[in-house]
């Protein structure tokens, strides 16, 4: 199987962050990736900044997934979207279960494997689909087995492949595809790689969705302080090696997760695809 790569983007609430995802954009497109996916907010709050983004970013003749969550919206609001991607020559969709937005209260949770068979009922084989996968267990999992068990549900009901949360541990992900196997699961598993720039920043996110950062890695990092740069050139370093590790260990590709930032995962990704090409 090729090698794949992919960039994550967040649709910017402003002009100015608009123009700085067009030039993150314009110079990670120059490294070639399979895709760029585009995240969309809870319950669809971001619906349109994200419609906008990926049919912008598929006008300048980029491959684009837009992501899609049931969420807070009605099946006839997703349906538009899907007719509306499709139009567009849009062939990949990354489909989650979603965050309900607050306010909205739990009554309407619909989970991936829904969306994936609405999206294979309304729309065939049109899309290829990537479901969301949990090395280190997603937070409202009643265990790590009922959580490869949701994923199998996924692949099952018509998703392509997965890719996954954000870690650190190389083995965390490696053992996670050992337990997929036993599961029955012979799908593609991207593991999704998050660049270092930021620890308080880093720590609060990872608590919010369950990815683990090594004792060791937090130490590390703790020990810096105030020292940004130092912070960035060692994340950068381990984050590359990461990636390494994960490719010669048989990963199909990888996704990273910019955060609308050209660095470092512009060189973190040069790096790895100049030792594992794509094609």
């Amino acid at each position: 199987m090729a090698n794949r790569y992919s960039f994550e983007f967040f649709p910017p609430k402003t002009e100015v962050g608009r123009a700085k995802l067009k030039d993150t954009r314009s110079q990670l497109a120059a490294l070639n990736p399979e895709f760029f996916s585009v995240t969309y907010g809870a319950g669809g709050s971001t619906r349109d900044n994200t419609r906008d983004i990926v049919l912008e970013t598929k006008k300048a003749g980029l491959s684009v997934a837009p992501h899609l969550s049931f969420g807070g919206d009605e099946e006839s609001e997703i349906l538009t979207l899907l007719n509306d991607y499709k139009a567009a020559g849009i062939d990949r969709i990354v489909a989650l279960r979603g965050d309900i937005p607050s306010g909205m209260g739990a009554t309407r949770q619909v989970y991936a494997k829904e969306l994936v068979e609405f999206i294979r009922k309304h729309t065939g084989d049109h899309f290829q689909l990537e479901v969301a996968a949990y090395p280190e267990t997603h937070p409202d999992a009643k265990s790590h087995q009922a959580d490869i068990q949701f994923l199998k549900a996924k692949l099952d009901a018509g998703a392509n492949s997965a890719i996954t949360q954000y870690f650190f541990n190389a083995d965390a992900y490696f053992y996670f595809l050992e337990d997929c196997e036993k599961a029955g699961i012979d799908k593609p598993i991207y593991p999704g790689i998050m660049p270092i720039t930021n620890f308080s920043n880093l720590a609060r996110f990872s608590r919010n969705c369950g990815a683990e950062i090594p004792r060791w890695l937090a130490q590390k990092l703790e020990g810096y302080g105030d020292d940004q740069q130092s912070i960035i050139e060692f994340g950068a370093e381990f984050v590359s090696e990461l990636c390494h590790i994960l490719m010669e260990g048989g990963a199909p590709g990888i996704h990273f997760y910019s955060m609308n930032q050209v660095e470092p995962i512009k060189s973190i990704a040069e790096a790895v695809m100049s030792s594992h090409p794509a094609g």
